[in-house]
Protein backbone atom coordinates (compact mmCIF):
# COMPACT_ATOMS: atom_id res chain seq x y z
CA UNK A 1 0.00 0.00 0.00
CA UNK A 2 1.56 3.12 -1.18
CA UNK A 3 1.96 6.21 1.21
CA UNK A 4 1.29 9.63 0.18
CA UNK A 5 3.61 13.29 1.46
CA UNK A 6 1.14 14.19 3.66
CA UNK A 7 0.59 10.72 4.72
CA UNK A 8 4.22 10.65 6.04
CA UNK A 9 4.35 13.98 7.75
CA UNK A 10 1.07 12.22 9.54
CA UNK A 11 2.79 9.27 10.48
CA UNK A 12 5.87 11.15 11.34
CA UNK A 13 3.82 13.00 14.18
CA UNK A 14 2.13 9.89 15.64
CA UNK A 15 5.69 8.17 15.77
CA UNK A 16 7.01 11.70 17.62
CA UNK A 17 4.07 11.29 19.54
CA UNK A 18 4.10 7.55 20.61
CA UNK A 19 7.69 7.87 21.35
CA UNK A 20 8.05 10.88 23.63
CA UNK A 21 5.28 12.16 26.15
CA UNK A 22 6.90 15.96 26.18
CA UNK A 23 5.96 16.10 22.49
CA UNK A 24 2.37 18.00 21.74
CA UNK A 25 1.32 19.45 18.39
CA UNK A 26 -0.75 23.09 18.66
CA UNK A 27 -2.31 24.51 15.51
CA UNK A 28 -5.90 26.10 14.11
CA UNK A 29 -8.01 22.77 13.67
CA UNK A 30 -5.78 20.75 14.57
CA UNK A 31 -7.84 18.30 17.15
CA UNK A 32 -10.84 16.94 15.86
CA UNK A 33 -11.31 18.87 12.71
CA UNK A 34 -7.31 17.34 11.97
CA UNK A 35 -5.90 20.00 10.33
CA UNK A 36 -6.61 22.01 7.42
CA UNK A 37 -4.77 19.38 5.25
CA UNK A 38 -5.55 16.77 7.30
CA UNK A 39 -2.26 16.58 8.71
CA UNK A 40 -3.09 15.95 11.74
CA UNK A 41 -6.47 13.38 11.16
CA UNK A 42 -7.18 11.01 14.43
CA UNK A 43 -4.24 12.29 15.85
CA UNK A 44 -6.14 14.08 18.74
CA UNK A 45 -8.04 11.09 19.54
CA UNK A 46 -5.43 8.64 19.56
CA UNK A 47 -3.70 11.23 21.73
CA UNK A 48 -6.13 13.86 24.16
CA UNK A 49 -4.44 16.39 25.40
CA UNK A 50 -2.16 16.53 23.42
CA UNK A 51 -2.87 17.82 19.69
CA UNK A 52 -4.78 21.23 20.59
CA UNK A 53 -6.65 23.84 18.73
CA UNK A 54 -5.16 27.41 18.88
CA UNK A 55 -6.79 30.70 19.01
CA UNK A 56 -6.48 32.87 15.67
CA UNK A 57 -3.28 34.02 16.45
CA UNK A 58 -0.46 33.10 15.33
CA UNK A 59 1.67 35.31 16.97
CA UNK A 60 0.47 33.71 20.04
CA UNK A 61 0.73 30.17 18.97
CA UNK A 62 4.41 30.56 18.29
CA UNK A 63 4.81 32.45 21.62
CA UNK A 64 3.19 29.75 23.14
CA UNK A 65 5.87 27.28 21.78
CA UNK A 66 8.56 29.09 22.85
CA UNK A 67 7.76 29.14 26.02
CA UNK A 68 7.30 25.24 26.45
CA UNK A 69 10.36 24.72 24.42
CA UNK A 70 12.45 26.56 26.75
CA UNK A 71 10.43 24.55 29.55
CA UNK A 72 10.96 21.18 28.50
CA UNK A 73 8.39 20.70 25.53
CA UNK A 74 8.55 19.61 22.32
CA UNK A 75 5.88 21.59 20.45
CA UNK A 76 4.85 20.98 17.04
CA UNK A 77 2.91 24.09 15.27
CA UNK A 78 1.08 23.72 12.60
CA UNK A 79 0.20 26.92 10.09
CA UNK A 80 -2.37 26.26 8.19
CA UNK A 81 -0.72 28.45 5.40
CA UNK A 82 3.05 29.65 5.03
CA UNK A 83 2.08 32.95 4.21
CA UNK A 84 -0.07 33.14 7.65
CA UNK A 85 3.65 32.68 9.27
CA UNK A 86 4.20 36.28 8.89
CA UNK A 87 1.67 37.59 11.67
CA UNK A 88 4.12 35.19 13.74
CA UNK A 89 7.36 36.57 12.68
CA UNK A 90 8.12 38.80 15.87
CA UNK A 91 7.88 35.96 18.10
CA UNK A 92 10.06 33.59 15.55
CA UNK A 93 12.81 35.52 14.65
CA UNK A 94 13.65 37.59 17.74
CA UNK A 95 12.46 34.58 20.44
CA UNK A 96 12.63 31.26 18.89
CA UNK A 97 15.65 31.93 16.89
CA UNK A 98 17.67 34.22 19.36
CA UNK A 99 16.52 32.01 22.54
CA UNK A 100 19.63 29.62 23.13
CA UNK A 101 22.01 32.77 22.56
CA UNK A 102 20.54 34.93 24.87
CA UNK A 103 19.42 32.40 27.46
CA UNK A 104 22.09 29.11 26.91
CA UNK A 105 18.98 26.77 26.80
CA UNK A 106 17.10 25.10 23.75
CA UNK A 107 14.48 25.93 22.38
CA UNK A 108 13.23 22.63 20.28
CA UNK A 109 10.26 23.25 18.52
CA UNK A 110 9.16 22.89 15.45
CA UNK A 111 7.26 25.20 12.90
CA UNK A 112 5.51 23.39 10.01
CA UNK A 113 4.27 25.47 7.25
CA UNK A 114 2.35 24.06 4.36
CA UNK A 115 4.15 26.01 1.64
CA UNK A 116 4.34 27.06 -2.17
CA UNK A 117 1.73 27.67 -4.57
CA UNK A 118 -0.94 25.50 -6.15
CA UNK A 119 -3.54 26.63 -9.00
CA UNK A 120 -5.50 29.37 -8.03
CA UNK A 121 -4.69 30.07 -4.67
CA UNK A 122 -3.78 33.53 -5.08
CA UNK A 123 -0.76 35.68 -2.93
CA UNK A 124 -2.08 35.17 0.40
CA UNK A 125 -1.93 31.09 0.06
CA UNK A 126 1.02 30.52 -1.71
CA UNK A 127 4.13 31.52 -1.00
CA UNK A 128 7.39 30.12 -0.33
CA UNK A 129 8.66 31.60 2.91
CA UNK A 130 12.13 29.82 3.33
CA UNK A 131 14.13 32.79 1.84
CA UNK A 132 12.88 34.99 4.59
CA UNK A 133 13.41 32.22 8.02
CA UNK A 134 16.61 30.99 6.30
CA UNK A 135 17.85 34.30 6.61
CA UNK A 136 17.99 34.68 10.33
CA UNK A 137 21.03 32.46 12.46
CA UNK A 138 19.59 30.33 15.08
CA UNK A 139 17.09 28.43 12.70
CA UNK A 140 16.97 25.40 10.67
CA UNK A 141 15.11 25.56 7.67
CA UNK A 142 13.84 21.92 6.19
CA UNK A 143 12.07 21.81 2.48
CA UNK A 144 11.94 17.83 1.91
CA UNK A 145 11.21 16.98 -2.08
CA UNK A 146 10.37 12.89 -1.06
CA UNK A 147 7.68 11.37 1.16
CA UNK A 148 10.18 10.08 2.47
CA UNK A 149 12.35 12.56 3.51
CA UNK A 150 8.98 14.21 4.73
CA UNK A 151 8.67 11.63 7.29
CA UNK A 152 12.36 10.79 8.10
CA UNK A 153 13.32 14.96 8.42
CA UNK A 154 10.20 15.69 10.81
CA UNK A 155 11.18 12.78 13.09
CA UNK A 156 14.73 14.23 12.96
CA UNK A 157 13.25 17.73 13.52
CA UNK A 158 11.09 16.96 16.11
CA UNK A 159 14.03 15.76 17.92
CA UNK A 160 16.14 18.34 17.54
CA UNK A 161 17.31 21.29 20.29
CA UNK A 162 17.05 23.93 17.66
CA UNK A 163 13.86 25.46 16.53
CA UNK A 164 13.14 24.28 13.10
CA UNK A 165 11.27 25.76 10.41
CA UNK A 166 9.29 22.87 8.28
CA UNK A 167 8.00 23.52 5.03
CA UNK A 168 6.34 21.15 3.20
CA UNK A 169 4.80 21.21 -0.19
CA UNK A 170 1.39 21.87 -0.46
CA UNK A 171 1.62 20.42 -4.17
CA UNK A 172 3.60 17.35 -3.05
CA UNK A 173 0.41 16.78 0.02
CA UNK A 174 -1.50 14.28 -2.43
CA UNK A 175 0.49 13.35 -5.70
CA UNK A 176 3.74 12.01 -4.18
CA UNK A 177 3.75 9.05 -3.20
CA UNK A 178 5.88 6.12 -1.89
CA UNK A 179 5.62 2.35 -1.49
CA UNK A 180 7.44 2.29 2.03
CA UNK A 181 8.40 4.88 4.96
CA UNK A 182 11.92 4.66 5.90
CA UNK A 183 13.64 2.98 8.67
CA UNK A 184 16.46 4.80 8.99
CA UNK A 185 16.90 8.43 9.25
CA UNK A 186 18.08 10.49 6.60
CA UNK A 187 21.89 12.11 6.99
CA UNK A 188 21.72 15.26 9.10
CA UNK A 189 22.02 18.64 6.85
CA UNK A 190 23.18 16.39 3.61
CA UNK A 191 22.10 16.95 0.35
CA UNK A 192 21.48 14.08 -2.35
CA UNK A 193 21.74 13.49 -6.06
CA UNK A 194 18.68 12.95 -7.12
CA UNK A 195 19.96 11.86 -10.90
CA UNK A 196 23.54 11.64 -11.91
CA UNK A 197 24.84 13.52 -14.79
CA UNK A 198 28.25 14.51 -16.47
CA UNK A 199 26.94 17.89 -18.41
CA UNK A 200 25.48 19.94 -16.35
CA UNK A 201 24.00 20.32 -11.88
CA UNK A 202 20.52 21.86 -11.37
CA UNK A 203 20.54 22.37 -7.50
CA UNK A 204 16.84 22.90 -6.15
CA UNK A 205 14.49 21.74 -3.19
CA UNK A 206 10.71 21.08 -2.40
CA UNK A 207 8.40 20.42 -5.53
CA UNK A 208 11.43 21.73 -7.85
CA UNK A 209 12.92 19.07 -7.51
CA UNK A 210 10.44 17.53 -9.38
CA UNK A 211 10.19 19.95 -12.30
CA UNK A 212 14.18 19.45 -12.56
CA UNK A 213 14.09 16.38 -12.98
CA UNK A 214 11.19 16.64 -15.31
CA UNK A 215 13.88 19.15 -17.25
CA UNK A 216 16.63 16.53 -16.69
CA UNK A 217 14.61 13.84 -19.00
CA UNK A 218 14.07 16.32 -21.55
CA UNK A 219 17.64 17.14 -21.98
CA UNK A 220 18.78 13.48 -21.89
CA UNK A 221 16.57 12.89 -25.16
CA UNK A 222 18.87 15.81 -26.52
CA UNK A 223 21.58 14.32 -25.32
CA UNK A 224 22.73 16.27 -22.32
CA UNK A 225 23.29 14.50 -18.74
CA UNK A 226 21.56 16.66 -16.07
CA UNK A 227 23.06 15.92 -12.59
CA UNK A 228 20.03 16.76 -10.27
CA UNK A 229 20.98 18.38 -6.61
CA UNK A 230 18.16 17.69 -3.53
CA UNK A 231 19.21 20.32 -1.20
CA UNK A 232 16.72 18.39 1.28
CA UNK A 233 18.18 21.70 3.96
CA UNK A 234 18.16 24.95 2.94
CA UNK A 235 19.77 26.26 6.26
CA UNK A 236 22.43 24.81 6.50
CA UNK A 237 23.32 24.83 3.33
CA UNK A 238 25.67 21.29 1.95
CA UNK A 239 27.99 23.09 -0.05
CA UNK A 240 30.24 20.22 -0.14
CA UNK A 241 27.32 18.07 -1.75
CA UNK A 242 26.79 21.08 -4.59
CA UNK A 243 30.68 21.48 -5.37
CA UNK A 244 31.16 17.87 -5.68
CA UNK A 245 28.43 18.35 -8.49
CA UNK A 246 29.82 21.49 -10.01
CA UNK A 247 33.29 19.74 -10.18
CA UNK A 248 31.75 16.62 -11.93
CA UNK A 249 29.86 18.99 -14.34
CA UNK A 250 31.41 22.35 -14.35
CA UNK A 251 28.39 24.32 -15.16
CA UNK A 252 25.38 24.99 -12.51
CA UNK A 253 21.90 26.29 -12.63
CA UNK A 254 20.19 27.04 -9.30
CA UNK A 255 16.56 27.11 -9.06
CA UNK A 256 13.55 27.78 -6.43
CA UNK A 257 10.08 28.51 -6.27
CA UNK A 258 10.80 31.91 -4.22
CA UNK A 259 11.28 34.90 -5.36
CA UNK A 260 14.64 36.10 -7.11
CA UNK A 261 15.83 38.76 -4.61
CA UNK A 262 18.21 36.63 -2.26
CA UNK A 263 17.20 33.24 -0.72
CA UNK A 264 19.06 29.98 -1.30
CA UNK A 265 18.98 29.80 -4.92
CA UNK A 266 20.87 33.02 -4.81
CA UNK A 267 23.13 31.59 -1.60
CA UNK A 268 23.99 28.21 -3.83
CA UNK A 269 25.25 30.92 -6.78
CA UNK A 270 27.42 32.64 -4.59
CA UNK A 271 28.81 29.81 -2.93
CA UNK A 272 29.86 28.21 -5.89
CA UNK A 273 31.14 31.60 -7.42
CA UNK A 274 33.29 32.73 -3.84
CA UNK A 275 34.76 28.95 -3.17
CA UNK A 276 34.31 27.00 -6.54
CA UNK A 277 34.94 29.66 -9.05
CA UNK A 278 37.77 26.85 -11.02
CA UNK A 279 35.35 24.46 -11.20
CA UNK A 280 33.39 26.58 -13.38
CA UNK A 281 33.29 25.68 -17.37
CA UNK A 282 30.22 28.36 -17.72
CA UNK A 283 28.59 31.27 -15.77
CA UNK A 284 26.41 30.18 -13.15
CA UNK A 285 22.99 30.90 -14.12
CA UNK A 286 20.00 30.94 -10.98
CA UNK A 287 15.41 30.74 -12.02
CA UNK A 288 13.31 31.41 -10.00
CA UNK A 289 9.67 33.09 -9.76
CA UNK A 290 8.69 36.18 -11.44
CA UNK A 291 8.88 39.13 -9.19
CA UNK A 292 5.42 39.90 -8.91
CA UNK A 293 2.84 38.75 -6.55
CA UNK A 294 1.39 35.22 -7.11
CA UNK A 295 -1.53 35.26 -9.58
CA UNK A 296 -4.79 33.40 -8.66
CA UNK A 297 -5.48 32.51 -12.66
CA UNK A 298 -3.61 28.36 -13.12
CA UNK A 299 -2.40 29.86 -16.39
CA UNK A 300 -1.11 32.87 -14.79
CA UNK A 301 0.27 31.28 -11.54
CA UNK A 302 2.24 28.74 -14.29
CA UNK A 303 3.56 31.22 -16.27
CA UNK A 304 5.15 32.85 -12.52
CA UNK A 305 6.54 29.68 -11.31
CA UNK A 306 9.61 27.78 -12.54
CA UNK A 307 8.55 24.87 -14.49
CA UNK A 308 10.37 21.76 -15.82
CA UNK A 309 9.74 24.02 -19.43
CA UNK A 310 11.17 26.69 -18.15
CA UNK A 311 14.19 24.73 -16.07
CA UNK A 312 14.88 23.20 -19.95
CA UNK A 313 15.47 26.64 -21.47
CA UNK A 314 17.41 27.26 -18.48
CA UNK A 315 19.57 24.54 -18.82
CA UNK A 316 20.46 25.21 -22.73
CA UNK A 317 21.22 28.52 -21.76
CA UNK A 318 23.97 27.37 -19.28
CA UNK A 319 24.94 24.04 -21.68
CA UNK A 320 25.78 27.08 -24.71
CA UNK A 321 28.66 27.97 -22.90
Amino acid sequence: MSVTYLEAIRAAQEKALQDDPKVFIYGQDVGRFGGAFKATKNLAEKFPGRVMDSPISEDAMVGMAVGAAMDGMRPVVEMQFADFSTVGLNQVLNHAATTYWRTGRPCPMVLRLPSGGTPGSGPFHSQSMETIYSHYPGLVVMTPATVEDAYSMLLEAIGMEDPVVFCEHKLLYYHLKAETLPTEAVPSFRARVARAGRDVTCVAYSAMVHEALAAAEELAAEGYETEVVDLRTVKPLDTDTILASVARTGRLLAVGESWPWGGASAEVLARVASEGFELLDAPPKRLNAKDTPIPYHPNLWAAHRPTAVRIAAALREVLRY
